[in-house]
């Protein structure tokens, strides 16, 4: 009882993938209008206007139709190119992004990533931090399929987006679109990096590793004029130089764990020893285990040494970029990258190993932005020759064929694979019922059949005698409780009563909602009514039913549920199972009922009772 859905699960996985292809052929098809409007241009004839038509369209715009307004076709202006900074970081996110994207592909996510990777970044995090972070779980808890497929292309499509968005307005809205899904990640996802929780650590992955995708969304977004001389460059690193400087100063703090190791079995382990023991467990090659494993044995011995050469090595990295040089930046970024790597390896192992990793932590990023400083600081825009615009496009292709236009139509393919996520994903987040392929994936999916129910008569919770018979006519829910129990029991009670409550006032003399007692030892009317009044089961069509031991143990029997006693005659272990019974005595659906071990578990229970029954009223 009380079972749970395994990452793995086969009808989980199944639906996953079955998601994500419908949803790939949807991108497949956006592309393909994306490359037909691309090709197209090039591929219709020309208009013929007399003359000769220029090979090359951007001479199309000259003398075709008439004199140019205001010069020649020669005149030019010198502007300035992508920023090489503005470019290292609009690439190099764009590239995590879409990695990450491939990551959300593994089996695992849709179960795994709430409760191996999300409720776990909240644990140590105060009370609201958790109310926030379970919001954003219940959505996906109820609808795992869409979240964890929409997550996939929105990712994908941000990562396309930045790629493909070079220039101008679009760019700079790419940058935006990084911003607020980064934030949406590192709030829901991230639990706001764990900044709130205990044991906070630049080691560990704080501020957390999508920060630093948002930061990078802020600068892509920034209009091109700002990248114009220094002012970028030294604010980046400066707050680059003071970060490192405050995660200094907290990985010195004292009483916080990291000044020791586990040189005495008998001690504690610190904090930098517990964690990178515990990602040697992850599930990774060999090769990585060991080296992962090793560096855990050596902290355990020298932790105050590790933690003394990490705290030297951040301060030096934060002081150097705070000086605002060229040479000391450079220093920082060659040290900061080894530094980064070797956390990478050593503590964070790679980050995205194990089935649900969502990225590479928080090292790669923070490689990336300190270079993107480094060129920010020390590079300038190149100049480059720009057409000057002073007549019309001679047609409809011209204007196509332009390298904006092109630009435009790649940027919004993009767009379109971010919906193909995006919309499905905020259907799913106002739709408050959760997807019976949970209840699914716990009991197997409903088992049709359409033989004669076994035949029962027994006593209801006010004494009265209530058969198969007499309830002829209704659609029933029949399933079996103990009513002694305190654990799955009541969820199913309760599931029953939304299940009724949903079906409205109407439904009553159409519907019955039946539990037969399962338990060998508390059979007597008086638990039946107590269990029903202190779960409220006050409906005009529930009825609880019990009788003598040999009454119930020939219905138990044929309806093939298994009781047995625990312990010393209290609750009762007993098959989960509910059987749908239609108006003219015939089985016609049979499901598992254990409730699962969440409320979201319980209601796509609910959800699956309330289709089974309205299908089989419907005939």
């Amino acid at each position: 009882m009380g079972g749970s859905v395994d990452g793995n699960n086969p009808l989980i996985v199944s639906a996953f993938e079955s998601a994500l292809h419908h949803q790939a052929l949807i991108v497949l098809i956006l592309l393909i209008i994306a490359a037909t409007a691309w090709v197209w241009p090039y591929t219709t004839p020309k208009p013929s206007l007399g003359v000769a038509s220029p090979a090359d369209p951007a001479e199309a715009t000259s003398g075709a139709i008439g004199p140019a307004v205001g010069g020649s076709d020669t005149d030019a202006a010198v502007g300035t190119g992508e920023h090489p900074a503005r470019k290292w970081l609009r690439v190099s996110f764009g590239v995590l992004w879409i990695f990450d994207g491939l990551l959300q592909l593994q089996h695992g996510m849709p179960v795994g990533l709430p409760t191996d990777v999300v409720q776990p970044a909240a644990a140590t995090s105060p009370q609201w931090v958790q109310n926030v972070v379970n919001a954003g779980t219940l959505i996906w808890q109820r609808h795992p399929i869409p979240a964890a497929a929409a997550t996939v292309w929105i990712q994908i499509g941000v990562g396309v987006l930045l790629l493909v968005a070079k220039r101008g307005r679009v760019s700079q809205l790419a940058g935006v679109v990084s911003l607020g899904w980064g934030l949406v990640v590192w709030v829901f996802g991230e639990a706001f990096g764990g900044v709130f929780g205990s044991g906070v650590s630049w080691l560990f992955g704080a501020p957390g590793a999508v920060l630093f995708y948002v930061i990078a969304g802020v600068l892509i977004a920034l209009p091109e004029r700002a990248w114009v001389g220094q002012r970028v460059g030294r604010t980046m690193v400066g707050v680059l130089g003071a970060f490192f400087v405050g995660m200094a100063v907290l990985q010195a703090w004292p009483g916080r764990g990291f000044w020791q190791g586990q040189s005495n079995p008998h001690v504690t382990a610190g904090g930098l020893t517990s964690m990178v023991q515990t990602m040697a467990q992850t599930p990774q090659p060999h090769a990585l285990s060991s080296i992962v494993s090793s560096f855990a044995s050596f902290d355990a011995h020298h932790g105050w040494f590790v933690n003394l050469v990490v705290v030297l090595a951040l301060a030096g990295i934060g002081i150097a970029l705070l000086t605002g040089r060229e040479q000391a930046t450079f220093v920082a970024l060659v040290c900061g990258s080894v530094l980064c790597v070797a956390v990478w390896v050593l503590v964070q192992d790679l980050g995205f190993l194990g089935g649900v990793g969502t990225d590479p932590n928080s090292m790669i990023p923070t490689m990336l932005l300190i270079g993107g400083g480094y060129l920010a600081l020390t590079r300038q825009a190149s100049p480059v020759a720009v057409k000057a615009e002073h007549v019309r496009p001679t047609s409809l292709r011209n204007a196509l064929s332009s390298p904006s236009a092109l630009a435009v139509t790649a940027a919004v393919a993009s767009f379109g694979i971010v919906l193909v996520g995006a919309v499905p994903m905020a259907f799913a987040s106002v739709n408050t019922h959760t997807d019976t392929i949970v209840t699914e994936a716990i009991n197997g999916q409903p088992e049709p059949t359409d033989t004669p129910a076994a035949p029962f008569e027994l006593t209801d919770q006010t004494g009265a005698t209530v058969s198969l018979a007499s309830l002829k006519g209704r659609t029933i829910a029949l399933t079996f409780l103990d009513p002694v129990c305190t654990t799955d029991c009541p969820l199913i009670a309760q599931q029953f009563r939304r299940v009724d409550e949903s079906l409205g006032t109407g439904a009553v003399n159409s519907t019955a909602f039946v539990a037969v007692v399962a338990n060998p030892t508390y059979l007597g009317v008086q638990f039946v009514q107590a269990f029903d009044s202190q779960e409220d089961m006050n409906m005009p069509n529930w009825y609880f039913l019990t009788g003598s031991l040999a009454q119930l143990t020939a219905v138990w029997d044929a309806y093939g549920i298994q009781v047995q006693s625990i312990g010393s005659g209290g609750m009762a272990a007993h098959s989960d199972t509910t059987y749908v019974i239609d108006a003219a005595g015939h089985l016609r659906t049979i499901f598992g009922a254990d409730p699962g071990n969440t409320s979201t578990d319980s209601a796509s229970f609910a959800n699956l009772l309330n289709k089974e029954m309205r299908a089989v009223a419907a005939g």
